[in-house]
């Protein structure tokens, strides 16, 4: 079968590898990538540029749905997000998120040619609350919680509206498959060093600018800070991609399809995070961080991407188990979440 593509998020960080990725293969036809950004050099530059739509414009616009329609996609990945809160902007940003994703959605179960649905959510959604053990790890069976981060929440608002809109759409007819998956936190070559944005890993390694705020931020990672129950989990980009290949051209069981996607072995504990980034680290506490927080938020009026709730993803851990994938799809990561974390490998590997 020769498949279309449909992609939001296309200027993104996972959005715009998996256009690059996908449209190598002989058995995609055409790849529509939709993004409220400028498209960037990976697709605008693509060796298989040919096979590549871009449509500037918001997944909340009703400026591309007629253009879908016509371009009849078999499969819809939706990786748009508006990761950062905007501050001020709360209802800008719903709109951008949740009623952009409900469109989304609308369009995969009323367009008879989409087979598969494939919605990017997130671990954060568990919820990072003060009773979080490091030694749990959430399995899709847990419920997500409700928290005052706004990301988390509006992830998981989405979540229920889709499963909502597919058992409607399956009560009529619609007989595709969904799969949602909740990543770790994703990186690898590309996302550390093409695409240096703001963010903890940046912040930790020293990558960020030397003026204004940032400058202040650079003083105050001279150490990693640390809380007691400091834990990340990261995923390989190039593992990311290959699990939306294995989901997106395979044929499959199942019809609707939860999945934590984070390699098994150890996570990235602050002492780990510190020899990576090659510094001292240094104990604080939550009280502390949601100090910092909430002064850097206001004081740059979100510059600082330090929003109401975030600080407790600094302090209270959420590790997941992703094997469901595994055991279900046969799915093998390539990267444990160190070697994701620290090492310059893979297809985005960097000369460096």
């Amino acid at each position: 079968m020769s498949h279309k593509i449909f992609i939001t998020g296309g200027s993104g960080y996972v959005g715009a590898m998996l256009a690059d990725q996908f449209a190598k293969r002989d058995d995609v036809s055409a790849i529509c990538i939709l993004d409220k950004e400028p498209e960037t050099d990976i697709t605008r530059n693509n060796v298989n540029k040919n096979k590549i739509t871009f449509l500037h414009s918001n997944t909340s616009d009703e400026s591309w749905q007629d253009k879908l329609k016509e371009f009849a996609p078999d499969v819809v990945v939706h990786t748009a997000w508006q990761i950062r809160h905007m501050y001020g902007k709360e209802k800008t940003e719903w709109k951008w998120n949740v009623d952009g994703s409900d469109d989304i959605f609308d369009f995969a179960f009323n367009t008879h040619s989409v087979k598969k649905l494939i919605y990017f959510s997130t671990v954060a959604s568990y919820g990072s609350f003060p009773d979080n053990s490091m030694s749990h790890f959430y399995k899709e069976s847990e419920s997500f919680r409700v928290t005052d981060y706004l990301y988390a929440e509006e992830k998981r608002i989405v979540e229920e509206h889709l499963e909502e809109k597919y058992k409607k759409a399956k009560s009529s007819g619609w007989n595709g498959q969904v799969f949602i998956l909740r990543p770790a936190a994703i990186t690898g070559p590309r996302g550390r060093y093409d695409r240096i944005r703001f963010g903890l890993q940046s912040a930790l390694s020293g990558q960020l600018e030397s003026k204004g705020v940032y400058r202040i931020i650079k003083l105050l990672t001279a150490v990693v800070p640390v809380t007691p129950k400091w834990l990340r989990q990261y995923i390989h980009e190039d593992d990311v991609t290959d699990i939306v290949a294995l989901l997106s051209f395979n044929n499959l069981e199942g019809s609707y399809e939860v999945f934590n996607i984070s390699p098994p072995g150890d996570v990235v504990y602050g002492k780990d995070m510190a020899k990576a980034v090659g510094k001292r680290p240094i104990r604080i506490y939550p009280w502390m961080a949601r100090v910092a927080f909430f002064i850097f938020w206001h004081s740059t009026r979100g510059k600082v991407p330090t929003s109401p709730g975030s600080w407790k993803g600094y302090s209270y851990p959420i590790a997941v188990d992703g094997s469901k994938l595994t055991k279900q799809y046969g799915f093998n990561y390539k990267f444990e979440s160190k070697d994701a974390f620290v090492k310059n490998e893979g297809r985005y590997k960097v000369a460096i």
